[in-house]
């Protein structure tokens, strides 16, 4: 019987302590209407190199974040791996993570794959951000590494 008891306290105490992260995750990344990448696909962005508007039928929620993918075969990629798809910095502007610490919206087809990862950018009117990266990756990256640390610390 305390082996029962003492069971069922691990289980509620493991699931709750998911569910509080899964919330946190939540909080962190870029969602419109509950969607990851304004429904665009993440594994599109690896396989055919563009931005592809996935679909509600192949829906996919990892930890509490939605993502739409094109077809199902990019929604098998995505379950096997989620941690390579996923886009950096919860899909917020790279460029504004790296060079202010903030979080800003993106477009979903202004994007860079870079050592395997996915960033994304700002881009509307004369502003996109990407240019502006490529002019100082390596420290923008770096910076930007060192505020999404921050930012997943004070929420946790």
């Amino acid at each position: 019987m305390k082996t029962l008891f003492i069971g069922m306290i691990s289980l509620f105490l493991s699931t709750s302590l998911v569910a509080q992260s899964t919330e946190v995750r939540v909080k962190q990344f870029n969602l419109e209407n509950g969607v990851a990448l304004q429904e665009y696909d993440p594994v599109a962005y690896f396989t055919v190199k563009k931005a592809l508007k996935g679909r509600k039928e192949f829906a996919y929620a990892h930890q509490g974040v939605t993502y739409y993918f094109f077809s199902q075969d990019n929604k098998y990629l995505f379950m096997k791996n989620p941690a390579y798809y996923e886009p950096q910095y919860g899909g917020w502007c790279a460029y504004a993570m790296g060079n202010a610490g903030e979080k800003v919206e993106i477009d979903p087809k202004t994007f860079k794959i870079t050592e395997g990862k996915l960033y994304l950018f700002y881009n509307f009117y004369f502003n996109n951000t990407l240019t502006d990266w490529n002019k100082n990756e390596q420290v923008l990256k770096g910076k930007a590494d060192k505020s999404w640390a921050k930012i997943i610390t004070a929420n946790k």
